[in-house]
């Protein structure tokens, strides 16, 4: 039974996450060729222990916090199915076993994973608390991802394409602190104490910049401003656009958002849309 909470709080629905580790092996053209998909799979599956050996580390810190959230509290760790010992030793395999395979997939893969495993450490035990940091430290782990999909497979990673990743991961990031505050109300605060220090006004203007910005960034790289030959990506932009609205609809309209996760799970137009821009821009590249 513990086997099966220690499962539950390495958080399944969410290795989804870890899809940005294959970016790089899109866009690279070299998706159909074994060794770099099996690189990649590799990579994927090492951000899948790493991430959920954080998972464990952030519900031990935050048990008392996870207490109090409607959702949350049924966490096995908060619930007490699962005891803060066995958290801790499993969370140290996990991470050790991600260490190791990232090594010895590429040395450098391994050091992005030491980058990831000490930025989640220092967001779990401080800067969390720091406003506008703590988003910040969350789109930086996401990014990781992407850097670690071109790392493994020794493709080069444009600055436009970090542009796009990061734009994109904070604008979700910030969305999702926004939707915190509006689902938990009064009591926001006490479950993640640095929501007091943001507002929904504040939220709203930062989400119309990323929006502005993520479009307008993956547009120009996919008009060939990042650096691919000519302008094959350019039918994607469409796709991209539909997205990021669809994304916002279901934020403003269905209060949806506090879980992107369960967003992406269970919305099915976003699911086709994203399934088309796979489609085209797989096309684009390769057709």
């Amino acid at each position: 039974m513990s086997l099966y909470y220690i499962l539950w709080s390495m958080r399944p629905r969410q290795w989804i996450k870890n899809v940005f580790v294959f970016p790089a092996l899109v866009f690279s053209e070299h998706l159909f060729e074994l060794s770099y998909l099996i690189h990649s799979l590799g990579a994927a599956l090492c951000f899948v222990l790493l991430s959920g050996g954080v998972y464990l580390f952030n519900d031990i810190f935050d048990r008392q916090y996870d207490r109090l959230h409607p959702q949350k509290c049924h966490r096995p760790i908060a619930a007490g199915h699962l005891s803060v010992s066995l958290a801790w030793g499993a969370a140290l395999v996990a991470l050790a076993l991600a260490l190791a395979c990232a090594f010895w997939l590429h040395p450098h893969l391994g050091w992005v994973a030491v980058l990831y495993a000490v930025l989640n450490a220092a967001y779990s035990l401080r800067l969390k608390h720091v406003v506008l940091v703590d988003v910040l430290i969350v789109a930086a782990c996401y990014l990781l991802r992407a850097v670690g999909g071109g790392v493994v497979i020794e493709v080069s990673i444009s600055t436009w394409f970090i542009v796009c990743i990061f734009a994109l991961v904070l604008f979700v990031a910030v969305v999702k602190r926004r939707q915190e505050i509006v689902q938990l109300a009064d009591a926001a605060a006490d479950h993640r104490a640095i929501l007091k220090e943001y507002s929904l006004p504040f939220l709203d203007q930062m989400i119309a910049v990323l929006t502005a910005v993520t479009v307008v960034c993956y547009a120009l790289y996919a008009m060939g401003v990042g650096g691919v030959e000519d302008a094959r990506l350019q039918w994607t932009i469409p796709f991209v656009l539909y997205g990021v609205l669809r994304y916002l609809y279901l934020v403003y309209h269905r209060g949806q958002g506090a879980d992107p996760t369960a967003v992406v799970w269970s919305d099915r137009p976003l699911q086709i849309n994203t399934l088309l821009w796979l489609v085209a821009s797989i096309l684009g590249l390769y057709a």
